[in-house]
Parts: structure tokens; C-alpha cells; sequence
């Protein structure tokens, strides 16, 4: 991905807030590819000082629905349907993060994606995790509300009118 030296962005960012909270940074998208960076923060460690184990899965899956949803895609939305990690080694408080998530196979309406997780400090780069993700494509449950449905976006409720 050529260096426009503007930092890329994704729609779906603006409506996730746990990758807000999170504070991931991306630093490079493409269809069936992202590469997002954190840091790991004190409220992201678990009892040992460590990383919160479900802290580097949910990094991992931010990426992962990166790659999935090529940007500008309106009708269809990709999900995982699925998805294993293997924790390698510790991330400390500190430490910056990557996430980079690659496209290995698609066929239909599946895919399968790996996403490398490795940590940075002043002792270099280790990597601590590595994720699969499956992910099914589904029509955009935004886009395909019936006549008689309500949306609630805030809460993500949908309600149905009743027609007597």
C-alpha cells in the first residue's frame, strides 16, 4: 500500500467504540488487509501485570473486521463467524502493539483471515499472538430493516410495529 501520508480510516470506526476505547490507531488499510497499532495500557492488564488476555483477542478482532469490510461497502457487511487465538508470549504495560491482518482464502459468502499480534518496547519486537478469524458476509442489517421495523441506534434495538 503506497504512503499517501494521510492516516487511513474505515467507516465501522465510527460507531466502534471498543475500538475507540481501545485507541487503536490504523495504519494501513486494503480489501483483505489492516495493519492497526495501541498501546497497552494499566486498565488493559489482568492480576499478574500482564495483558489481559481478552484485551490482545479483542485487538486482534478489530483488525480482523478491518480487513473483512472493504471500505465503501454498503450492502453487505462481514462478520466473524468464528475465530481461535494462540497466546505466545506476555505483552507488558507499555508496550506498543500490531495487529496485522491478512486474507488467506475466501470462497462465497466465507473467509478465513490470520492476524499476527506482536509487541514493541525498548528491548525490541516479540510476538505475543496469533489469531484466526472465519467470517461469514451477510446482507447489512441496516439496510434491510421491513416497513414496520423501527431502529434505535444508540442502543442497537430493533422493534417491530404492530400492523392492528
Amino acid at each position: 500500500m503506497a504512503d499517501t501520508g494521510v492516516q487511513p480510516t474505515h467507516p465501522i470506526l465510527e460507531r466502534d467504540h471498543a475500538s475507540r476505547w481501545l485507541g487503536i490507531d490504523v495504519v494501513a488499510l486494503d480489501d483483505g488487509y489492516a495493519v492497526i497499532t495501541m498501546t497497552l495500557r494499566h486498565e488493559m492488564l489482568n492480576g499478574f501485570g500482564i495483558a489481559h488476555g481478552g484485551m490482545v483477542f479483542a485487538f486482534a478482532d478489530s483488525a480482523f473486521a478491518l480487513a473483512c469490510n472493504p471500505v465503501g461497502e454498503t450492502e453487505t457487511v462481514t462478520v466473524a463467524s468464528g475465530a481461535d487465538v494462540t497466546f505466545l508470549a506476555s505483552a507488558q504495560p507499555g508496550d506498543r502493539l500490531t495487529a496485522t491482518a491478512t486474507r488467506r482464502a475466501s470462497a462465497g459468502r466465507s473467509g478465513l483471515y490470520d492476524i499476527s499480534v506482536t509487541a514493541e518496547n525498548s528491548e525490541g519486537t516479540r510476538a505475543i499472538a496469533e489469531f484466526r478469524g472465519r467470517s461469514r458476509t451477510i446482507p447489512n442489517p441496516q439496510r434491510i430493516m421491513p416497513n414496520n421495523a423501527t431502529s434505535d441506534s444508540s442502543t442497537g434495538t430493533r422493534t417491530e410495529k404492530s400492523l392492528t
